[in-house]
């Protein structure tokens, strides 16, 4: 059985099988010269994986301008390097590693260009612009939101290979199998990756105290009945 029946009668996911058949079938449209068409029907493809792309590159560049920017050029190149697609993978697999590769890189090219002008702590604040949490209570909606800039600011600061481990493991719910074909890594390794994560991970918010308050969080309800 190919890895897309493997894949397909583990997760019973048809989506992405039905995904994988339209790039196929742009990918004929395209070898064969109809190159309106291909365009129009790799619009269905967009439509499809817009919001999991910007999701995705949120994890890394957590600017919704930026997000926008690299998500379209990362459409853009997987179109014009659709004639290399292999059918018997995924598309979505196969977009995600030129997405998470398209990240990596407007990351490397905005620290040259920023290395000398932006403070060390910008990164922090780009990340508390993130959607905010819906908790009712003024006191919670601060806390999460803390919490989630220490979460994402320990993310950045992860090992290249283990962050994006994590962002489609942890984030996307990737199987180790999957990320280790975005990432183009056997799946032993992808586990490594993601095991040295978390243990950082754990160490770099016990740092912080920031486990330590989510296991010990006060009681604010009894310490106002007191």
């Amino acid at each position: 059985m190919t890895q897309r029946g493997l894949h397909e009668a583990a997760t019973g996911d048809h989506r992405v099988v039905a995904e994988t058949d339209l790039a196929a079938e742009v990918k004929h449209l395209l070898a064969g010269g109809q190159r309106e068409e291909a365009a129009e029907r790799f619009g269905a493809i967009i439509d499809r994986q817009q919001r999991r792309a910007a999701r995705i590159a949120y994890h890394y560049l957590r600017d919704p301008a930026e997000v926008d920017e690299v998500v379209q050029d990362a459409f853009l190149k997987a179109f014009v390097h659709l004639p290399s697609f292999r059918e018997d993978l995924f598309f979505e697999l196969w977009f995600t590693r030129i997405l998470v590769n398209a990240c990596l890189d407007r990351l490397k090219a905005k620290a040259r260009r920023t290395r000398w002008l932006v403070p060390s702590d910008a990164r922090e604040h780009l990340a508390a612009e993130g959607p905010p949490s819906s908790e009712p209570s003024p006191e919670a909606t601060l806390l999460a939101k803390e919490r989630r800039v220490h979460l994402e600011a320990a993310i950045d600061r992860l090992p290249t290979r283990q962050r994006t481990a994590v962002i489609l493991s942890h984030f996307e719910g990737r199987s180790a199998r999957e990320v280790s074909v975005v990432m183009g890594l056997n799946e032993s390794t992808v586990r490594v990756h993601l095991f040295r994560a978390v243990r950082k991970l754990r160490g770099l918010l016990d740092r912080d105290g920031w486990t330590a308050r989510g296991r010990h969080a006060p009681d604010r309800t009894s310490s106002r009945g007191a």
